[in-house]
């Protein structure tokens, strides 16, 4: 596999090469997520966030983190727990990736289920919009975010390298740190990584309730204050690899743990745990039917307790692992590809006499194989099939509620892929893409029956449910004339059959029975649906003189998502948002002025409430500098400068939980 000279060198001298370059912005390192051929386009809309861009734009959760890039939004459950969506889809429809494989957690099952990964301690994050479901199965069927970590070094390591941060302020008092060390003779590599985020509860402007909330026995709560969303993050990882000229292989251990608020319940607490072992290993240039063949495999012990009142009311475990191997082979005529398999399996149980969804085992396996040939001098196809079979195996353990999980589901979920890159013009070419993609139902979207405290909902699955189908195509029009570099592009999702999560209108007690004083019940239901929009994105440098580098980035993004049984819209799907970036540099200078404009989400379904559009200002400013032989970035970061209240159309708390008010932060970050 032929790689650039930028992927020659490890993560942590990658990052430092960035920072000696005049402009990160300039360079064009290879998507990797969706890429195994190493193409240097791919037809699927991909963005790369890393270096000063990633530092700059860190949140304490990943789905904070990504919020503004183009097509992907948060589910924003306060500063304890967000998770990606991408283009209005959500849950296990987007697949998140730690170097390339999944990691069990249970941040699908609900909103208020954090992701365990901390932002800082990821080198790179990769999101690839539209189905990615043919190299990662159908919980891709939206989107991947893969986060890399280099927590197994993957080239070799010379000498010791490293890498510190601390930040304090924001809206919520954040008080972090964090380390790394890389070190290696050449041929054994090390890693080692920890990371501590403590922070207070959110300063929001007013009061966190609108007036869409219903009246809660609390009141209205405290006023400049989001209550119960502080906490704690805690996380380090040990890793080593041994190198060699056409290889590693390499092992790694991880640990995260976690304590936060549920603003959605004033006395109720989440203390999440996770331990990840994880293997990886490629061989290149073998002689044979194979050119190269790529493993990576990860085992995962989850814990999540919610914690009401002192007392622990349910704990979830995941515990499971997963597996998959990519094998390159030598090209067959015009064709040039990979063939692949994977594994997994999930034990995952709720206990506790509030538990809202049963002990449930679901393996999988899959065979996938993705070819691509240059058809002609400007045009660039790629073709893909992946074939998948899912049991899922639910043990009520005479739970009445659990009445109707008593037998076994299985299926067999087929995708299918095209994409092609035309080069139009030196500067201009099109990319596009179509896909037909099944995926099968999870088991809380089968067997889900009970009052979900830490959400304030009561959820139920349907165990009738067939496989979720879609065919999906994007077009794009891209451009790069040294001046301006770019996309416009367009997409479209027709969905047979749409497991979503949709408010039922009913209000049920914690027996499921109708209360009028009772929590809304939210039903998972398979519908016909169709979701269409666009992105558009633009970098473009202003000039350059006696006083700095300017550019200007300008990004747009739209999704309209119907249930087509109803004629209604879906739920939880963001406004048309528009950005726009000021950027300077001088010398060690560096800084940039923002402005998001969200317009007012009025297309909801006839039960749940709008949001007020929003236009937010937001500032920062970086210093590099050096100390003997290590590199420094000394920074501040202002955002919501003129304290709008933000309500998140793509979050379910977005009438008691709005996005933080005014904040500034301040942080110190160094490579050596």
């Amino acid at each position: 596999m032929s790689l650039s000279p930028l992927w020659r060198l490890t993560p942590l001298a990658a990052a430092l090469l960035i920072g000696s370059q005049a402009h990160a912005l300039e360079l064009q390192p290879q998507v990797i997520t969706g890429n195994p051929l190493g193409s240097q386009q791919l037809a699927s809309p991909t963005t790369v966030l890393e270096g000063d861009d990633l530092t700059l734009q860190q949140k304490g959760s990943l789905g904070e983190t990504l919020n503004k890039q183009p097509g992907v939004s948060s589910s924003y459950f306060g500063p304890g727990a967000s998770r990606p969506i991408i283009r209005g889809q959500d849950g296990d429809r987007i697949r998140i990736l730690r170097n390339g494989v999944g990691a069990l957690d249970a941040s699908s099952l609900s909103y208020d289920h954090a992701v365990p990964l901390d932002p800082v301690n990821v080198e790179r994050i990769e999101i690839v919009r539209g189905p990615a479901a043919l190299l990662y199965g159908g919980s891709a069927i939206g989107g991947v975010v893969n986060t890399f970590d280099n927590r197994i070094p993957t080239e070799a390591i010379e000498g010791i390298h490293g890498a510190g941060e601390l930040r304090y302020g924001g809206a919520d008092t954040t008080r972090s740190s964090a380390g790394k060390l890389e070190a290696g003779n050449g041929t054994f590599a090390l890693h080692l990584d920890a990371s501590a985020r403590e922070f207070n509860d959110l300063k929001i402007p007013g009061f966190a309730r609108s007036r869409h909330a219903p009246e809660s026995e609390n009141g209205p709560g405290k006023n400049g204050r989001l209550g119960n969303s502080n906490g704690r993050q805690d996380s380090g990882a040990v890793g080593s690899s041994y190198t060699w000229d056409d290889g590693y292989a390499g092992l790694s251990y991880s640990n995260s743990d976690s304590n936060y608020g549920s603003p959605a319940e004033q006395d109720v607490r989440i203390r999440m745990q996770q331990e990840h072992y994880a293997f990886a290993s490629e061989i290149r240039n073998l002689q044979g039917p194979f050119t190269s063949v790529k493993l990576d495999a990860g085992y995962t012990d989850y814990e999540h307790r919610e914690i009401e009142g002192g007392e622990t009311g349910t704990t979830f475990k995941n515990k499971g692992y997963e597996a998959r191997v990519e094998a390159r082979h030598q090209p067959l005529g015009p064709f040039d590809g990979i063939v692949g398999a994977q594994v997994s399996r999930s034990e995952f149980s709720a206990l506790g006499e509030e538990a809202f969804v049963p002990q449930t085992d679901t393996h999988a396996g899959a065979l996938f194989i993705l070819e691509e040939m240059q058809a002609t001098e400007r045009l660039k196809l790629s073709l893909g099939a992946r074939l998948e079979h899912t049991t899922v195996d639910p043990d009520g353990k005479g739970n009445e509620r659990f009445a109707k999980a008593n037998s076994s589901s299985s299926f067999t979920a087929g995708s299918l892929s095209s994409g092609a890159v035309y080069t139009l013009t030196p500067i201009w070419s099109l990319a596009a893409t179509l896909g037909y993609t099944e995926r099968a139902p999870t088991f809380y979207e089968l067997y889900a029956n009970g009052a979900h405290v830490a959400t304030g909902t009561y959820e139920v699955g349907d165990a009738k449910l067939s496989k979720e189908k879609a065919v999906a195509s994007d077009l794009a029009l891209r451009f790069d004339n040294g001046t301006h570099k770019g996309s416009f592009g367009v997409f479209y999702s027709h969905f047979s059959n749409y497991i979503g999560l949709l408010n039922s209108g009913r209000t049920l007690n914690d027996e499921g029975e109708e209360d009028a004083d009772g929590i809304p019940e939210y039903t998972y239901s398979g519908v016909r649906a169709r979701f269409v929009g666009f992105e558009a994105q633009d970098h473009w440098k202003l000039g350059e003189g006696a006083y700095g580098k300017f550019a200007l980035e300008l990004s747009g993004d739209y999704t309209r998502a119907t249930n087509l049984d109803t004629g209604e819209a879906l739920p939880r799907i963001a406004p048309l948002r528009l950005n726009s970036g000021l950027l300077w540099e001088l010398d060690r200078w560096q800084a940039r002025i923002d402005v998001e404009h969200a317009t007012g989400q009025g297309r909801v379904p006839r039960n749940e409430s709008g949001t007020d559009g929003y236009t937010t200002l937001g500032a920062s400013a970086g210093y590099r500098f050096n100390l003997g032989g290590s590199q420094w970035l000394a920074f501040v970061n202002g955002e919501n400068l003129t304290n709008q209240t933000v309500r998140y159309a793509s979050s379910i708390l977005r009438d008691i939980a709005p996005a933080p008010g005014r904040s500034v932060q301040v942080g110190l970050r160094t490579t050596f």
